[in-house]
């Protein structure tokens, strides 16, 4: 095992209203932070499971399953504990024939995005486990 899964995140044009909507339909928490409304997370309160949605910058293009030339808009994020743990993921991921793409550049939380083999973005976000919105 090279990591946890953390979250599925949702891309949508509005985070808080998309996840007010699953919120309803799941009985989840919405967590929302005021400094970030590009981010909302939707905790179980009894499980602890989230479901993330970003919020897309420029033109937001829905998609239309099963129509490819819109497809499908979400990427998985997983958990390792450290900065030193997500570098040994790194390599890892990359001999398994991933993709880097993005390092958020933070010492003790942040993380680091690739593309799998299809092209699909993952992170591998360290520092944030057991971080889970109250």
């Amino acid at each position: 095992m090279i990591a946890k899964l953390q979250c599925v995140v949702v891309d949508c044009p509005d985070p808080l209203a998309l996840a007010r909507f699953y919120s309803a339909v799941l009985g989840w928490r919405v967590d929302a932070d005021d400094s970030d409304p590009g981010w909302v997370w939707l905790t179980d309160p009894a499980t602890r499971q989230r479901i993330a949605f970003q919020r897309v910058e420029g033109e937001y293009v829905p998609p239309r399953w099963p129509d490819p030339v819109h497809p499908q808009q979400m990427h998985l994020d997983f958990d390792v504990d450290t900065r030193a743990d997500v570098e040994r993921a790194q390599r890892e991921v990359v001999a398994l024939g991933a993709t880097f793409l993005h390092d958020s550049g933070g010492r003790e939380r942040g993380f680091v995005v690739f593309a799998d083999p299809a092209g699909h973005p993952f992170c591998l976000c360290y520092g944030q486990q057991g971080v889970v919105p109250s």
